[in-house]
């Protein structure tokens, strides 16, 4: 089964002060950024279940009101709950669902390295699926350029980001829509917090096309629940997206893995290529290889130095 890695952007810190680091006059630590710091403060949490203030200040070399700053941004992102002293991992139950605000906080650097490389799988003049999702918000974005392509998508903010795309500058020559400009279907259906349309209107509409490639987010990967979300009526669009498209390929950054939704809407099997960042386990990545046909690794720049592997 190929495994490719492919170049990115980011760069990946370590949790704690590196050697050399610069300290201002209060004798915080002003290598990190106030973003860096607070993935890695959400890292501690996840793996842990909580933090403390104390320890953070102590292992961030910042101040106890900075690190009480940034347990406030996130806790209003929702990505963790603040409780006295310090801050534990959100409930994690299977019909939890958070919106598309507090998801788009989390993990944005990977998710934009997994927009880039899924968007070379995408062939110009194809007709193409985006599911709702902030990771196929990102690769919207980059899609955009891909000319003549057909879009359906059940996701109100992807069909914005190729609307807004089609329109000429203001000034063209010519009014109307841009040369080479996507066409988009948006399917209709009831809006869920993700900002997706799901339900039976949604599904009629599916039902009755077929799509070349279709770009999948999901709340949930797992080798044995396979692809699963915390929405009953999700769950139902998106298996009927699955059974439309000819090529199905998740893209989904590596906090998904393990985790599962209330319903499963598709197994592993159905998935052609799984598209994540180079944080997925190497256990995980071994599971991945035993059920989905190709594992693309989106890299930090410098990782993708080295020589890549790919299994036949």
């Amino acid at each position: 089964m190929p495994v490719t890695a492919v170049a990115g952007a980011a760069a990946r810190g370590g949790f704690g002060r590196r050697d050399g680091g610069t300290v201002n006059a209060a004798g915080e630590n002003q290598n990190l950024l106030a973003e860096q710091r607070r993935a890695l403060i959400l890292g501690e949490v996840r793996e842990r279940g909580g933090v403390r203030v104390n320890e953070l200040t102590r292992r961030l070399s910042v101040s106890d009101m900075t690190i009480r700053r940034d347990l406030d941004v996130l806790a209003r992102r929702g990505a963790l709950e603040k409780v006295h002293g310090g801050a534990v991992r959100v409930a994690d139950a299977s019909t939890h669902e958070p919106g598309f605000e507090a998801k788009s906080a989390l993990e944005q650097p990977a998710k934009d390295q997994i927009a880039r490389a899924a968007a070379e799988l995408a062939v110009p003049g194809s007709a193409i699926a985006l599911s709702g999702g902030t990771t196929t918000y990102a690769l919207a974005r980059l899609l955009t350029e891909v000319p003549d392509l057909t879009v359906v998508t059940n996701s109100v903010r992807v069909a914005d980001v190729f609307h807004a795309a089609r329109r000429r500058p203001s000034g063209a020559a010519r009014p109307g829509a841009r040369e080479g400009a996507a066409t988009v279907v948006l399917t209709g259906g009831v809006r869920t917090p993700s900002d997706s349309l799901v339900g039976p209107v949604a599904d009629a509409a599916i039902r009755t096309l077929h799509f070349d490639l279709l770009f999948l987010g999901v709340h949930g990967i797992s080798a044995e629940a396979g692809l699963s979300t915390p929405n009953l009526a999700e769950a139902e669009t998106n298996r009927r997206l699955v059974g439309s498209a000819r090529r199905v390929v998740v893209v989904a950054d590596h906090t998904k893995w393990g985790k599962v939704g209330l319903s499963s809407f598709a197994s592993l099997a159905q998935v052609h290529t799984f598209v994540t960042d180079g944080r997925l386990p190497q256990r995980a990545r071994e599971r991945v290889r035993e059920h989905i046909r190709e594992l693309v690794v989106a890299e930090d720049a410098e990782d993708a130095e080295a020589p890549g592997a790919r299994d036949a």
